[in-house]
């Protein structure tokens, strides 16, 4: 297993950059949780002059007694009576040397103590161009760091001189945490944690897939078995509500009519809700490639842990409590992980093509790809395209095929005739397998310089390549 830290490179690199200058820096770094945001920022101030302060979810006295504790590891000065003091000498201690301090869960800090915001904005207008300090401000409730920190309307707006988001790993960043399993074993691994940290970590490279799904699922004491529940508590104040919104989604409701419909709410009242959850990360809206806004719009699970427990866990709870968590999953799960792994297959093919354009591995420069659904022109039927993109006058189209069987020529000839709906002088197409494609398939690729497949291995592979540089 991977305890050591891992990825978050690019992140890494522009803290170490702000660092390095002489200037005052504020960096805020939010995303949801169990997402990684303390580890990085541990990881950054290892070896540098810093004080961390984890606010609680307490008072403003507790708090302040809290920070008092931890300036005083530096300072002789003794407990603070109010915050502006203590502010005062952490911006005090940082004239002459480069100090970064850390606010971890500020989000708490400002509930208990509401001016806080305001009180550091006026500590930044008030000592930046005399101070080194290096300020950090972290938080895990998105809509908090968005509106109250991000925001126009914050103390704080235009002060900050970088911003994180802290995202999931991209199953290619999660691959170091699946070293003792196989290529498939490391999707279907994905698939269920979602590149999430914490969970990542939480995968047993002693045991097999079947065993982790069981002990992190389908057991009550499991470190899984409730966590989309809790996290729904932690974050948000109608957890039932959005229960009930994320189970219609998951079983299978796509449009905003449909999910207002199953969920028992109303169209705009459901909306709301569905732009909470596009915040948090929790659920995508989206359009057909080429289209930004319109009446074509679906939402869909955007977290695989969610999408995974949803499907799997929430229908067989009291089977779980009962402890029959092997049944549920020889029985339930297992008959449909193939099923499941489609759309996850989806997703890594989406994020394959992004890492083969920044290595300049594509016929033409890629900004921008997503599925396309709509009506074909010329047989009125509906058609549906995996992943599409273009530039100018060529485009490129992609077929995802997550399935046991062989993937022969059919899927080429299809694919061609969607790709041809279109009006593209020149059509790259993309077959993307779970396994080898079919020799006939194959030969076919070597005939037609536009066609290429790539199984799930080859994909892993052609990344591990150097990039292609531009002449």
């Amino acid at each position: 297993m991977a305890h050591i830290f891992h990825g978050r490179n690019a992140e890494l690199t522009k803290l170490n950059e702000m660092h390095e200058s002489s200037d005052f820096e504020f960096a805020v770094i939010y995303g949801r949780r169990r997402v990684g945001k303390t580890t990085l920022i541990r990881e950054f101030v290892k070896d540098k002059n810093n004080l961390f302060f984890v606010a609680g979810e307490s008072t403003a006295a507790d708090n302040l007694l809290s920070l008092s504790r931890i300036i005083g590891g530096k300072s002789s000065a003794p407990v603070f009576t109010d915050y502006e003091s203590a502010l005062h000498e952490i911006f005090a201690l940082s004239e002459k040397e480069r100090l970064v301090f850390v606010i971890d869960e500020f989000p708490y800090l400002a509930g208990a103590y509401r001016g806080i915001s305001s009180l550091i904005q006026k500590m930044i207008d008030h000592n930046k161009d005399k101070s080194k300090l290096m300020l950090i401000l972290c938080g895990s409730s998105m809509s908090f760091m968005e509106n109250q920190i991000l925001g126009y309307q914050s103390p704080l707006y235009g002060r900050r001189t970088a911003q994180f988001r802290v995202l999931p790993f991209s199953f290619f960043d999660s691959l170091p945490f699946f070293e003792n399993f196989d290529t498939l074993d490391k999707a279907l691994l994905y698939g269920l944690t979602g590149g999430t940290p914490e969970y990542l970590r939480k995968i047993d490279g002693r045991k097999s897939v079947r065993e982790n799904i069981i002990d992190l699922f389908l057991t009550p004491t499991g470190h899984l078995f409730e966590e989309p529940s809790n996290l729904l508590k932690q974050e948000l104040r109608e957890p039932a509500t959005y229960n009930a919104i994320i189970k219609a989604i998951a079983g299978g409701a796509s449009r905003l009519n449909d999910i207002s419909t199953k969920s028992g709410l109303e169209s705009n009242k459901c909306a709301k809700y569905l732009t909470s959850l596009i915040r948090l990360g929790l659920v995508s809206k989206e359009y057909p490639y080429g289209e930004s806004a319109g009446k074509r719009s679906i939402y869909r699970l955007e977290d695989f842990m969610f999408r995974f427990w949803y499907r799997f866990v929430f229908p067989n709870m009291s089977a779980v409590t009962a402890g029959l968590g092997e049944g549920v999953f020889d029985s339930e799960v297992e008959p449909q992980l193939n099923a499941y792994m489609g759309l996850i297959f989806e997703d890594i093919c989406r994020q394959w093509f992004f890492e083969m354009a920044k290595k300049n591995a594509l016929p033409f420069f890629v900004g921008n790809l997503g599925r396309w659904w709509g009506t074909n022109p010329k047989t009125r039927s509906q058609e549906e395209v995996d992943i599409m993109t273009a530039r100018k006058s060529a485009a490129l189209f992609a077929e995802c095929k997550w399935k046991n069987a062989e993937v022969d020529t059919a899927v080429y000839h299809d694919l061609k005739r969607k790709s041809e709906m279109f009006s593209f002088s020149e059509n790259y197409l993309y077959i993307l397998t779970k396994t080898h494609p079919s020799s006939q398939l194959l030969r076919l690729e070597h005939e037609h310089e536009l066609v290429k497949c790539f199984s799930l291995q080859e994909m892993i592979d052609e990344l591990a390549k150097p990039p292609k540089l531009n002449i």
